[in-house]
């Protein structure tokens, strides 16, 4: 079975961003973490975060009193599907274009869904040379262990 075939449209759920034994550090309304709490938690930087949030990849993030950031369990979503957009390869400025159809409400549906689906044909393209890859790996290191096993020949 390829990994294509494992990852089937009808198993996962349309709306799992995050691994399904992934936790919030916090329950739902003391949720608020500061960037560096975020970073920690996400493994992005603060600066690629404070990015995220200057190219509108963020939605609107809360500020304290003091105007440090406040992340809540919903930005964690949503980095957490944003890092998986980085995994396929989408380009950010795609990201952005998302994001802002997110924002932009229900009426963007088949918009983002196009976007989506656009991606992954890439990723499964990507999957495909991977595997060919993997084929020329595997058939290498077979040869390799073929000639660990013959016999050593000697020049008497």
């Amino acid at each position: 079975m390829t990994v294509v075939q494992m990852v089937n449209q009808e198993t996962v759920p349309a709306a799992l961003c995050v691994a399904e034994d992934e936790t919030h550090p916090r329950p739902d309304g003391r949720d608020q973490y500061t960037i560096s709490e975020v970073a920690a938690f996400t493994g992005m930087s603060a600066h690629t975060l404070r990015w995220y949030e200057r190219i509108g990849l963020m939605p609107h993030v809360d500020r304290s009193n003091t105007g440090q950031r406040r992340f809540s369990n919903r930005d964690l979503d949503w980095l957490a599907f944003v890092g998986k957009l980085r995994l396929t390869g989408m380009p950010v400025a795609d990201m952005v274009t998302y994001a802002e159809l997110v924002r932009e409400g229900d009426r963007t549906q088949r918009e983002r869904k196009a976007l989506l689906e656009a991606t992954r044909v890439d990723v499964v393209k990507r999957i495909a040379e991977l595997q060919d890859t993997l084929t020329v790996l595997d058939y290498k290191i077979g040869t390799y262990a073929g000639a660990e096993q013959a016999p050593e020949r000697t020049g008497a």
